[in-house]
């Protein structure tokens, strides 16, 4: 049986939504995502550059904060300044997570690359796929992740 990764990720999501478990149950996952740097949210990208530039910028090392014990990188001093005078604006909405795999019950990585700003916030998705589907119904989905968010971590 031949089956694309997306396929198979919306094959577990949906399992585990209609078994109703989450994913994360048996994992306990972290507050923040921080898999594709590790001990670095949002991947290392400036998450204040999203809303000042409306793109995805790579932060730097040397320009970075830690909050909740996970370090935030900058691609300015402007940026690292404000966020860190309101980070709570500027962290992506469920920890970085998959906002359609927390709105169906479980986590999965966020993209920093697929990402959307609704009503001031910040929000990741899988792939491009996914934020697609998450597009569709957008206002339903954040709903959901919201009504989800954090049990679906596992705590």
């Amino acid at each position: 049986m031949n089956i694309d990764r997306r396929s198979l990720f919306r094959a577990v999501i949906a399992s585990a939504a209609v078994a109703g478990v989450s994913v994360a149950v048996q994992a306990k996952e972290p507050a923040y995502y921080t898999g594709i740097v590790s001990g670095v949210g949002a991947g290392g990208y400036d998450t204040v550059a999203y809303f000042t530039e409306k793109r995805a910028v790579k932060g730097d090392p040397a320009l970075s904060v830690r909050h909740d014990g996970v370090e935030w990188r900058f691609s300015s001093a402007t940026n690292r300044d404000a966020f860190a005078a309101a980070p709570a604006k500027f962290i992506p909405q469920f920890g970085g997570y998959c906002s359609y795999a927390v709105a169906k019950g479980g986590t999965a990585s966020g993209d920093p690359t697929q990402w959307d700003i609704v009503d001031g916030r910040l929000y990741f998705n899988y792939d491009a796929d996914i934020r697609k589907t998450w597009n569709g119904d957008r206002a339903n989905y954040i709903k959901s992740g919201h009504a989800n968010w954090p049990k679906v971590l596992g705590r």
